[in-house]
Parts: structure tokens; C-alpha cells; sequence
């Protein structure tokens, strides 16, 4: 059996997961991390995408995270986050809505505060999407 650490993952909102796992996988700055029990020790920051978690039974569970910080520790891995959502929890025509919204956006932007803005929408509604698909 694969050795299980504790993970903690807290909104401003909620304190959304508390549990036992095998492996934690996300997005940071700089590319895609999966982590493991005995992982050494780090901080790093987290942007938005798809948060996957491998229970002590091999099932795997996936969430939707957006920006956030990562921080593993010896003994317990904590990820705060702003948002966290399970796919139950997305309204698919409320993100299809909202990606539709930015691409318009988008189309029309002249500053750079436009773009950012919206390019930030439009990967948070994809992300989205993307859970509710798998």
C-alpha cells in the first residue's frame, strides 16, 4: 500500500477538503506537480486549473481550484486557494455563459487590465468545463 499523507484544502469561503491521500497533482507557475508522501519540503503558488487527488483505496477525484498558494510540509500538504469547486458544484451553463463573455471581451479589449481580466475569466470557465468532462 502507498504511503498516505494529510491534505488540506481551504478557501476564503469554506474549508473545502480534509483527508488521508495518496498523491496530490496541480498546476503551479511554472508547469504541472504531482506530489507524494515524504515530498521534500516547498511553497509555491498556484494558478487556476484542475486540482486531482488519489485516495488510499487508488480512486481518483478531480476539483476545480483557481489561484492560490501550495504549501507541503513534512507531515501535512495545505492548499489555499480562492475558489474551490466540486464538478457537482458547476453550473455547466454558467461557466459556458461566462467563457462566451471573456472571448468577447477579449475580441474588444484595448488595455492591458481588459486582457488580463478576461483572460483570467476564460481559463477559470474552461478549467471549468474541463472538470465537468472528465
Amino acid at each position: 500500500m502507498a504511503a498516505l499523507f494529510n491534505f488540506e484544502v481551504h478557501t476564503p469561503y469554506r474549508f473545502f477538503y480534509n483527508g488521508k491521500v495518496q498523491s496530490v497533482t496541480l498546476q503551479l507557475l511554472d508547469g504541472e506537480i504531482c506530489v507524494y508522501a515524504k515530498h521534500s519540503a516547498f511553497i509555491a503558488p498556484v494558478v487556476t486549473g484542475i486540482l486531482r487527488f488519489k485516495y488510499a483505496d487508488g480512486k481518483s477525484r478531480t476539483a476545480f481550484i483557481s489561484d492560490g498558494i501550495f504549501q507541503v510540509k513534512e507531515y501535512k500538504y495545505v492548499l489555499m486557494v480562492d475558489t474551490a469547486e466540486w464538478p457537482e458544484e458547476i453550473d455547466r451553463e454558467r461557466a459556458l455563459a461566462s467563457k462566451q463573455e471573456a472571448e468577447d471581451i477579449l475580441k474588444d479589449a484595448q488595455f492591458r487590465f481588459e486582457i488580463e481580466k478576461a483572460r483570467k475569466k476564460l481559463r477559470r470557465a474552461i478549467f471549468r468545463l474541463k472538470v465537468l468532462d472528465q
